[in-house]
């Protein structure tokens, strides 16, 4: 949804009420998990956070907290909202003098010693379809910290289709500062 506002606390919750009953705009749900579905843009990125298990206990709470969202033209709507499977947010970006709200739902979560984190996917109110997921690793070897941004996508919306240079650099622009948003949130 293309706005030339931003969205009021009253269009936000309309929205996010008919997210709840939506279903995912992609077949392959999960796949962020295994192998991404042929016909969508990959993208892969990762960064060390820090070292030691202190700052792999900061950057799973981080990723509780949503802090990768930080980022000043991205507003995570319901940034409170519990990493847990079936769990609705909404996004609102701010671009070209213009807004987009788009809602996805968290597929599945990862909850392991050395691992955490979660993935997300499209609803039928998003802009662009496909999947991803947001996660933290602990290396016991090399006690390096790393944030891993895992995603698959394809322009939905007319919009974003017309525009799909801007969509990609947006999609970059998200993992930079998504990256440093982040190491700002385990450096503290």
């Amino acid at each position: 949804m293309f706005l030339p506002v931003k969205p009021d606390d009253a269009s936000i919750d309309k929205f996010l009420a008919n997210a709840a009953g939506s279903e995912f705009s992609y077949p392959d749900v999960g796949a962020t998990a295994t192998e991404p579905p042929a016909g969508f843009d990959v993208d892969h990125n990762r960064i060390v956070l820090g070292k030691g298990l202190a700052d792999f206990g900061r950057a799973k709470q981080a990723i509780r907290e949503w802090k990768m969202f930080d980022l000043g033209w991205v507003n995570l709507v319901r940034s409170d909202t519990p990493i847990e499977i079936g769990r609705n947010v909404a996004l609102i970006v701010r671009h070209f003098g213009f807004y987009s709200m788009s809602s996805a739902r968290i597929v599945y979560v990862i909850d392991e010693p050395d691992r955490f984190g979660f993935a997300y996917g499209t609803l039928r109110e998003h802009v662009e379809t496909g999947e991803e997921r947001f996660s933290v690793e602990f290396d016991p070897e090399t006690e390096d910290v790393w944030y891993d941004i895992f995603a698959f996508s394809q322009p939905k919306a007319f919009f974003a289709k017309l525009g799909y240079p801007i969509s990609r650099y947006l999609q970059r622009s998200f993992v930079r500062d998504s990256k440093k948003a982040m190491l700002r949130a385990v450096s503290r």
